[in-house]
């Protein structure tokens, strides 16, 4: 697509109707120093879109499996992100790009925990540059664009909010995948590992899911810049990880705890043989309060390296975005009334089971 003819739609009166790619089988902000107001143009919020779409959309691809179909977009000169469920098991797959040309891709490595993967991929075309991330978690209420293939739909987009940020949402392996952003973009079957970008053109976000009541979820920018290069140098990404599961201490926990006030989260299980069995004692009793079933007994993580916890999603987003398996975090902890603070030496990830951190 021509210079000339991208200013040519930039400047026209129409507003832009498409929509976003994620996963589809086979039938059987101001934030950001360089993502202001000042990117987009001032008149009609049609063109806006219509730049941010123009901008990005030789970027973006349609990603084909033998199991599936999905969306993915160049992450540098060679390769291009996409979901881990996009690409399931393929060693390689079909990518059809904005010129309607089909090019073959061989995946280097995938990451079930963040449901992200990388495709190396010959011969982009010189208009399939790589797109900008965010470098600051945009605020809700951040307007954005999602851009892919819904429904074999190419070259869909959809507009909305960021409705909320430091989600955790269901990953492939049953942990979960923290530091996600949510929006009410419109996000359907096909729409996975497409962009979801700001008015500056950056990405916020990897699509992960959605579908229902105006709620969908991408991977962070954050997160997405974390794995992704070990994906392409490596093949694959370790997690940190503590092994522990944890619940915000609420009111009714604190009555039934003595704590006195609501604070922290409280150790409800340690798993067998995680790095945080030798250092943290978990929740081992019950009790009722007004028919609801109270866990009694534990630690409860008040900080960790000095910054404080209120939610669960706090304590696995800083595990995720600040540390690395081998890494020692220092864990501020109440325990039988007394303050402390310990040690805790970092494990890696294994590679299936539930709630733990």
């Amino acid at each position: 697509m021509t210079a000339t003819r991208r200013r040519v739609l930039r400047g026209s009166a129409s507003a832009l109707l498409a929509g976003l790619a994620g996963c589809a089988a086979i039938p059987s902000d101001p934030d950001s120093p360089d993502d202001t107001s000042s990117d987009a143009p001032s008149t009609a919020a049609g063109e806006t879109y219509a730049a941010v779409y123009e901008d990005a959309i030789d970027s973006i691809v349609m990603i084909r499996t033998g199991k599936g179909r999905g969306t993915g977009f160049v992450f540098d000169d060679t390769y291009v992100v996409t979901n881990a469920h996009v690409v399931g098991r393929s060693t390689a797959v079909d990518m059809r790009v904005t010129d309607g040309q089909w090019r073959a891709g061989s995946v280097v490595g995938t990451d079930p925990h963040s449901d992200l993967a990388a495709v190396a991929v010959d011969a982009l075309p010189a208009a399939a540059t790589p797109l900008p991330f965010v470098d600051e978690q945009p605020s809700v209420g951040r307007e954005v664009a999602a851009i892919g293939n819904p429904f074999d739909l190419e070259g869909t987009v959809t507009t909305g909010i960021v409705s909320g940020t430091d989600r955790s949402i269901p990953a492939p392996t049953g942990y979960s995948i923290p530091d996600a952003i949510q929006t009410d973009a419109a996000v359907n079957p096909g729409n996975s590992g497409g962009p979801l970008v700001t008015l500056g053109g950056r990405v916020a976000a990897v699509i992960n899911s959605g579908g229902g009541d105006n709620i969908a979820f991408g991977i962070s920018a954050a997160l997405t810049e974390r794995v992704v290069p070990h994906l392409i140098e490596t093949g694959d990404y370790d997690h940190p990880y503590a092994g522990v599961s944890v619940t915000a201490a609420t009111p009714d926990i604190a009555a039934a705890n003595g704590l006195g006030e609501s604070r922290g989260l409280l150790v409800v299980e340690v798993a067998d043989g995680a790095p945080a069995g030798e250092v943290l004692e978990p929740s081992t009793r019950a009790r009722y309060r007004d028919g609801e079933r109270v866990p009694v007994g534990g630690d409860v993580l008040l900080a960790v390296d000095g910054t404080e916890l209120t939610t669960k999603e706090e304590l696995g987003s800083y595990l995720a975005l600040e540390t690395r398996p081998g890494d020692t975090v220092e864990l501020t902890i109440l325990r039988s009334g007394s303050e402390l603070t310990v040690p805790l030496e970092l494990g890696t990830r294994p590679l299936r089971r539930g709630p733990y951190r």
